[in-house]
């Protein structure tokens, strides 16, 4: 059966869904977008998602008719009427600047904001967590707008098929030296026990699983020190972890071929996936590590 999705108003099968030859999204890559995770139907930390959505319309000068809280109530019908009631889910949202002649500049005023959702299963990763994934290192040479977490994704596709190509599970940006983040997650090290990562700025996505990380870090008594590390500290990591919606905490055991650590998710990799667990579930769920 087709999934339902949501597109300017209407609830209509996915076949159906049809947009404009001249939609900004397809011309400019001219939106924003969340992707929120879902389990038992109900969303995961939907409050930051929608901060983070309120601040990058306002970034962007987007003005959907829509309010946060339909956004909300619109998310939560499409796990409905996809059966996501149970389990796990994602639900993913684009507001584009509309459907407009292509212009550079904006549209005349009044023109809608493209507004679209959808909803799907989502199995989760817990193989990969188990053994860890290896990653490789990618030029960081994107705009220096990466706090709004734009359609515009080119860079991103780029460097994760970099790591399709070297048969890895991620790539992760390096800017003068420096880790910023990965293709779709955030990247955190562990040196001499010290929970290391690249500040909130203009040049990293400030991550919902790496805040909620962090939260859960200050809880456990984790030192923290937002500061970044450089490939030249590569060699002392004790652990390396990524975080993400549909990554959680997934531990790094390999970058660029080079062992991190003893080559095996870290103690304080996995203790900070239990704690993120504990959020989500409830509980670490069975067969979650």
């Amino acid at each position: 059966m087709s999934s339902v999705v949501y597109l300017n108003g209407e609830y209509l099968p996915r076949s159906e869904a049809k947009l404009s030859v001249d939609e900004r999204g397809f011309f400019f890559g001219d939106g924003v977008y969340e992707v929120t995770r879902a389990v038992d139907g109900h969303l995961f930390e939907s409050g930051r998602h929608m901060k983070r959505l309120a601040r990058g319309l306002r970034e962007l000068r987007l003005e959907p008719s829509l309010s946060l809280a339909d956004i909300e109530a619109i998310s939560l019908e499409l796990l409905q009427r996809n059966d996501i009631t149970s389990g796990e889910g994602t639900v993913y949202l684009q507001i584009t600047r509309g459907a407009a002649p292509r212009t550079h500049h904006f549209p005349p005023a009044g023109t809608p904001c493209t507004v679209f959702l959808s909803a799907q299963r989502f199995a989760v990763p817990h193989d990969k967590r188990a053994t860890g994934v290896a990653v490789v290192t990618y030029p960081d040479i994107r705009w220096s707008r990466c706090d709004i977490k734009t359609v515009n994704l080119l860079a991103a596709v780029m460097a994760k098929q970099h790591a399709v190509d070297h048969g890895v599970f991620e790539a992760i940006f390096v800017k003068d030296g420096a880790i910023t983040e990965g293709s779709h997650t955030n990247i955190f090290g562990v040196i001499d026990g010290e929970l290391r990562t690249y500040p909130s700025s203009n040049l990293i996505l400030p991550g919902i699983t790496r805040d909620v990380v962090l939260d859960v870090a200050r809880e456990l008594g984790v030192p923290i020190n937002e500061t970044p590390f450089h490939t030249h500290h590569l060699p002392q990591l004790q652990e390396c972890f990524l975080t993400g919606t549909t990554t959680d905490v997934m531990p790094v055991v390999s970058i660029d071929g080079v062992t991190v650590g003893d080559g095996k998710p870290g103690r304080t990799s996995m203790a900070l996936y239990d704690a993120l667990a504990t959020r989500l579930y409830g509980a670490i769920p069975a067969g979650g590590r």
